[in-house]
């Protein structure tokens, strides 16, 4: 018998197959972190705007004419970007006028999309959200 100390081939082997499965694994979950993390900040921005338009509307009665509005009367500090487009360019929704003898009654914005084409990582896209 020898006494020798040691892995063997097939040892070394089965490890580094182990090793390989757990990074391709690691790999293909980091890819979409990026992506994911950027759809969070998108759904949290537009959160918030829609937020400050339903204050602003509760404060003042009607809604904005726009998002400088917003920035201007101090319900922003400033308007967020679109992480995906990385533009402060936002799709806004024209709220119906429902008096035409009051101007001060309706028109505004009412709600903001992103600008951004595409599909998000659940399959929904961008401009729906």
């Amino acid at each position: 018998m020898r006494n020798e100390k040691g892995f063997t081939l097939i040892e070394l082997l089965i490890v580094i197959a182990i090793i390989g499965i757990i990074a391709g694994i690691a790999v293909a979950q980091l890819r979409t972190r990026p992506q994911a993390a950027k759809e969070a900040v998108l759904k949290e921005n537009l959160y918030a705007m829609r937020d400050v338009i339903d204050q602003y509307f509760a404060d003042k009665g009607k809604y904005p004419e726009s998002l400088d509005t917003l920035v201007e009367e101090g319900y922003l500090r400033k308007i967020p970007v679109d992480p995906i487009t990385n533009s402060t360019d936002w799709e806004t929704v024209q709220a119906e006028d429902t008096d035409q003898d009051d101007e001060d009654s309706g028109g505004g914005i009412y709600d903001v999309k992103s600008g951004a084409a595409g599909t998000a990582l659940d399959g929904t896209q961008y401009s729906d959200w």
